[in-house]
């Protein structure tokens, strides 16, 4: 039976605390697309993301009308490119990635996700020719996300891929510094990725899901700050409690638009992410959670502590709503796109290497963070390294977006606008880890990796 009061309190949460489905991502894998001729297989993967995913859009937004519940975007994840370029005699990864952008004007969508190779523990197929032409491919298109995947718990970090790709983000936003080096802002470097990530710039299809699925992330940060403020004086553990009850509530939102959306495009559902997930807009962020927790300012001492506490309590209070959960799941800190962040930083309470300390009990990792364009490669592969091995030891997805701001320095300010923001250009320790890096190799899963 339907209850009135949480009907009510629904449509509250909508219209004045910026609760909304922050993507519904279709994931389309592109194996059956793979041929020994790059055009035919370009034309494969044009075909099957336009035959799949026409309706996305119309959907989602059908859906909204219906039932009052904005869905901010509707996107599309696909199988690594370079699994799929693999099997072509001539890899033109910029090619694919064209071929990827023409087919997400062409239904609708904003981003498409999936120009990625997995790398664990070395290089194989087309896994280099997809990730050198990264900052090419994300020039030269307007809604690619470009993602690589270099450690995992089991399989250790490649150091290789690391420096490598320390490179490519330097590159990627030399590339596109014109456009306020936007090429960094949708790649992501990450350690344990997840096969069914609904949220860009790191979402891919991974080979072990079905054809097509329906994936789910919701948002909220608005919601979980105002059911807080309610109750000032609650204690730590009553304020766990009120957040677990509001995340609940959060994710069967979720959940009634992944199942509508599966059962309208006759897609399979995957999993609802019930990820937090911030925007630059007022009332809609991640660290004025922490600081309606008690903290004068995020950043300060006592911050990993309430993120975690936060973190915890949204894994449980969403799990219990939900038929599957998936994806990143938990707290998003991006810092272009969380207005509380961005004042954070601004204000200089909130530093790299506390973010970095927050990702060890967080959802992803260092995530949207401005730093000098003058930074080195080498500074910037040092900082990958750090998260994955965060990643790596602690069983967790981590990830790195940095966006070095070409031609600006500590202090000045990159825009993105819109949902990316923006923010200050952060400071970053300038001691060399070029020798570390230079070394290459892999470094081994830790020992409790050993579990089978």
């Amino acid at each position: 039976m339907i209850n009135f009061t949480d009907v009510l309190e629904t449509i509250k949460m909508i219209n004045e605390e910026n609760l909304d489905i922050r993507t519904i991502t279709m994931g389309i894998s592109l194996l059956d697309c793979c041929d020994s001729d790059i055009d035919r297989c370009c034309q494969k993967v044009y075909d099957k993301i336009l035959a799949k995913a026409s309706n996305l859009v119309a959907t989602g937004e059908a859906i909204e009308k219906e039932y009052g519940i904005p869905i901010i975007h509707k996107r599309v994840s696909v199988t690594p490119a370079a699994m799929v370029l693999s099997a072509c005699e001539v890899k033109d990864a910029v090619k694919f990635a064209k071929t990827l952008d023409r087919a997400a004007e062409a239904i609708g969508v904003n981003f498409i996700g999936g120009f990625s190779a997995l790398v664990t523990k070395g290089f194989a197929g087309a896994d280099l020719d997809v990730i050198r032409a990264i900052p090419e491919a994300l020039s030269v298109t307007e809604r690619v996300c470009a993602s690589v995947n270099v450690g995992t718990t089991k399989g250790g970090i490649n150091m290789d891929a690391v420096k490598l790709m320390g490179e490519v983000v330097k590159e990627a936003a030399i590339r596109t510094k014109d456009r306020q080096c936007i090429g960094a802002a949708k790649l992501v470097v990450f350690c344990n990725a997840p096969e069914d990530n609904p949220f860009m710039a790191g979402a891919f299809h991974g080979a072990g899901e079905a054809d097509t699925v329906i994936n789910v992330g919701v948002s909220g940060p608005g919601v979980v700050r105002s059911a807080l403020a309610r109750h000032p004086e609650a204690n730590i553990t009553e304020v766990a409690e009120i957040i677990k009850r509001t995340a609940f509530k959060i994710t069967r939102v979720g959940q009634l638009v992944a199942n509508e959306a599966s059962r309208r495009l006759g897609c399979p559902f995957g999993i609802v992410d019930l990820s937090l997930a911030p925007t630059p807009a007022v009332g809609d962020s991640v660290a004025h959670i922490l600081e309606e927790i008690g903290l004068e300012k995020c950043g300060c001492p006592g911050t990993t502590a309430t993120l975690a506490l936060l973190n915890d309590a949204v894994k449980k209070g969403g799990v219990m709503a939900s038929s599957k959960v998936g994806g990143l799941s938990g707290a998003f800190i991006p810092v272009t796109e969380d207005a509380g962040m961005i004042a954070a930083a601004e204000c200089g309470s909130l530093l790299i290497e506390k973010l970095e300390a927050m990702t060890a009990v967080c959802s992803v990792g260092l995530d949207m963070i401005v730093i000098p364009g003058d930074v080195s490669s080498e500074t910037i592969a040092a900082i990958i390294a750090d998260e994955a091995a965060i990643g790596m030891v602690n069983f967790k997805t981590t990830a790195c977006r940095l966006i070095p701001a070409i031609g600006l320095k500590e202090g000045d300010r990159l825009e993105f606008g819109g949902l990316l923001g923006g923010g200050p250009v952060m400071r970053v320790n300038t001691a060399s880890p070029a020798k570390f890096i230079h070394r290459s190799g892999q470094i081994p899963a830790p020992l409790q990796s050993l579990k089978n």
